[in-house]
This record gives structure tokens, sequence and C-alpha cells, in this order.
């Protein structure tokens, strides 16, 4: 059904997490690439001062083994785990329009008053996302 998939995974919630990766890899065409993203935020300027200099690559090493956990090579050949820096909704929209993705698939939490209906990123995400999102609930 598609040749490029991005999933946006966010690793707090593991069995979600693997749910849409299942989704995803029952949608993708024989042949098609899978890229399984998770974003981590940029630590604000006044906090990094505080930290540790090597800190931010440390979880990002952390984060790239949990997303190598979440594949299965024998089952799933053809996915690339992608960790990213920034905003999360305009990373993975940024993920997908570089690999020219053709669907973005993305779980949604329980809401709160402002996102009543779908979450705050998975909403930006369907606002300005080029290609078909599929939000998991």
């Amino acid at each position: 059904m598609y040749a490029r998939i991005v999933v946006a995974v966010d690793l707090h919630h593991l069995p979600q997490a693997k749910a849409l990766l299942a989704r995803a890899c029952a949608l993708l065409d024989g042949g098609g690439e899978l890229r399984l993203v998770h974003v981590l935020e940029q630590v604000p300027g006044y906090l990094a001062a505080e930290l540790p200099s090597d800190l931010a690559e440390r979880r990002r090493a952390e984060v790239a083994v949990e997303l190598k956990t979440l594949i299965d090579p024998e089952q799933m050949p053809r996915i690339v785990p992608e960790v990213r820096y920034g905003a999360p909704s305009g990373q993975i929209i940024a993920a997908a329009e570089e690999s020219g993705a053709d669907l973005i698939m993305i779980a949604s939490h329980k809401p709160g008053l402002r996102d009543y209906f779908i979450g705050s990123t998975a909403a930006r995400v369907i606002r300005h996302a080029g290609c078909s999102v599929l939000v998991e609930r």
C-alpha cells in the first residue's frame, strides 16, 4: 500500500510504539522503506549550562539502542531507525519530507483540554504534513 512510511514513536509508551510499528509493517509495500523516528527535545540553554557536556550525545546513543530493540531484523529488514533533535512535530514532518514518505504514522495520547480530540504533536503533524497521516489511538 505504501512505499515509504515514517513511524513516529515515543519510547516512554512502548506498547503503543510496538503496536504502531506492527501496523506500519503490515501497510508497507514489498521493497518499501520504513523510517522509525524518535525526537529528543532540545534542552533550554539556561539548563544546558548546568548539565554535563556529553549528556545529549549519551541520551541519543541510549535512544538509538532502544529503537533497535524494537526492530526484529528477520521480520523487519527495511526499517531505518532515526533519532532527531528539536520540536517533535517539526522533526517528524522533516523526516517525512526528507525521505519522500507517503504516510506518517503517529500515536496519540489521551487528550487534555487544549487538544481534546488528539494529542498536540499529532494535531500539529496532521495540520502541516504534506502526506497522509494515520493517527493510532
